[in-house]
C-alpha cells in the first residue's frame, strides 16, 4: 500500500524581513503546518550584510548584459552563506519545534537543487568584462531528499545548488522556493517580504494576471521585486496555482486579506487597493 501524498505549502522567507517576525507569525505559521507540510526557503540578504561591511557595498552585487542583479559569489562567499544560514536555520527550526512542528533542514547542493552554467559577462565600472561568479540558474529539482512530506513537518531549505562541474553554486531563493513548488505538487507558493503588497505607480496591487505581472517586470519592476516576478511566473508555469507576495502572515497571505495574489486568470487590468 502506497504512502498517502500530502501537498505542500511552500514559503520563501525573505532574508530581509527573518528578525521582523514576532511569535504570534510563528504561531500562524505553526497552525498552518498542522494541517500541510511546510517547505520553507530563506533567504541570507539581511544576516550576510551583518557578517560584513562589504557585502553591503555596491560592489559586491553585479549586473549582467541583460539587466539582472547578482550577489558576487566567491568560495570565501559560499562559506559565508553556509555559515550565516547554519545560525538562522537553528533559529528557525526552534521556532516551529518549540509550536510542536517537527523540522529539518535540507542544503539544496545536496542533490536537491541543479544549477545551470552561469552567466560570465558583468557590467564593472561601465565595461562588460568577464568574471567568475559562482551563481547558476536552476534547471531541475530532485524531490528525493524530501522524504518526509506530511502535516506537522517542515523542510526548511537553504538555496544553494550544484552545477554540472559539481561545483556549489548561488542562486536566487525566488525561483527556487518556485521550482521546489513545481517539481513537489504545491498549490501554493508564499512570498514573504518586507513590503506588504505589489506597487503598481504607487498604488498596492491586490490581485494581477501573470500576465499583468510579467509585463510590469519588464517595464518598471525593480530589484528584489523584478525577482519575485520573475519567481512568480516559473511557479505558475510549472503548476502551481497561486503565488501570494506579502509581509502578513501565512494564513492571512493564502486567504487573500493582504498582500498580492497572483494567478493564470485571464484578467486584463489589476485590481488595486489595500484590502478587499
Amino acid at each position: 500500500m502506497s504512502a498517502p501524498h500530502f501537498v505542500p505549502t511552500v514559503v520563501k522567507l525573505g532574508g530581509s524581513c527573518l528578525d521582523d517576525l514576532d511569535g504570534s507569525w510563528w504561531d500562524d505559521l505553526a497552525r498552518h503546518g498542522r494541517s500541510r507540510p511546510l517547505i520553507l526557503v530563506h533567504g541570507w540578504s539581511k544576516p550576510l550584510r551583518r557578517v560584513s561591511a562589504r557585502y553591503g557595498e555596491p560592489s559586491a552585487i553585479l549586473r549582467d548584459r541583460y539587466g539582472n542583479q547578482s550577489r558576487w559569489t566567491t568560495p570565501e562567499v559560499i562559506d559565508d552563506i553556509k555559515a550565516v544560514s547554519t545560525e538562522l536555520a537553528a533559529d528557525v527550526l526552534a521556532q516551529l519545534e518549540d509550536r510542536g512542528i517537527t523540522a529539518e533542514r535540507l542544503l539544496g547542493s545536496d542533490g536537491l537543487v541543479r544549477a545551470g552554467e552561469g552567466e560570465r559577462w558583468w557590467w564593472r565600472e561601465k565595461r562588460l568584462v568577464e568574471l567568475e561568479n559562482l551563481v547558476g540558474p536552476i534547471t531541475g529539482v530532485d524531490t528525493a531528499p524530501l522524504k518526509d512530506l506530511r502535516p506537522g513537518h517542515a523542510h526548511l531549505v537553504t538555496p544553494l545548488a550544484r552545477n554540472a562541474a559539481g561545483q556549489e553554486v548561488n542562486t536566487d531563493a525566488d525561483r527556487a522556493a518556485a521550482a521546489i513548488a513545481g517539481a513537489t505538487g504545491a498549490t501554493d507558493l508564499v512570498l514573504v517580504t518586507d513590503v506588504g503588497h505589489l506597487l503598481i505607480d504607487g498604488e498596492p496591487v491586490r490581485r494581477i494576471s501573470s500576465r499583468d505581472a510579467a509585463a510590469f517586470r519588464d517595464r518598471g519592476a525593480k530589484g528584489g521585486m523584478r525577482k519575485k516576478l520573475r519567481a512568480a511566473g516559473e511557479a505558475l508555469d510549472h503548476g502551481v496555482e497561486r503565488v501570494v507576495i506579502g509581509g502578513a502572515a501565512v494564513t492571512e497571505l493564502l486567504d487573500g486579506r493582504t498582500g498580492t495574489v497572483i494567478t493564470d486568470a485571464p484578467a486584463t487590468t489589476h485590481t488595486s487597493g489595500a484590502s478587499a
